[in-house]
């Protein structure tokens, strides 16, 4: 129930605050739109890579019990801004629908615009999907050697 709420709240902000940005800063016309620079697949492929890689940090660091907590900001902040500077150039480093629609709405440019609501999607399941994948592995490899030593200590016993 979280989620459809949390995508409302983003649109809203996004598109409040695009708007509010074109009165306020009459005459720039382009403020904030986010456009590939080069072809729209080349900005598809990074989107995708860029939003992969936040969320993967972003899962790892919020749901693992063996991060710490209080670092998780920092890990997050620091993907955003690492994966932003790599795609800034290619993509304008989205990562969000939200952050894309709001400004090219306000400013009614939508040149490339599908790049930036179906790369993010699939760049953030994807990583959703990898981290759990890793971590389920993970956890079952745990209990494995667990369940492994309490066997050889089972036998220990028995000798």
């Amino acid at each position: 129930m979280q989620v459809p709420i949390y995508i409302a709240a983003q649109f809203t902000g996004s598109i409040s605050a695009s708007f509010a940005l074109q009165i306020l800063l009459q005459p720039i016309n382009q403020l904030g739109t986010t456009t590939p620079s080069g072809t729209d697949i080349q900005a598809l492929i990074m989107e995708i890579i860029v939003t992969f890689t936040m969320m993967f940090v972003t899962s790892a660091v919020a749901t693992d019990s063996k991060a710490v907590g209080e670092l998780a900001g920092i890990a997050v902040g620091s993907a955003v801004c690492i994966t932003s500077i790599i795609a800034g150039p290619v993509s304008g480093g989205s990562m969000n629908p939200a952050r894309t629609i709001g400004p090219a709405l306000a400013s009614n440019n939508y040149k490339g615009i599908w790049v930036y609501i179906f790369g993010p999607i699939t760049g953030t399941l994807s990583g959703v999907m990898c981290y759990s994948f890793i971590r389920s592995t993970d956890e079952s490899d745990q209990a494995a050697v667990s369940s492994f030593r309490r066997m050889k200590s089972n036998d220990e016993l028995l000798q």
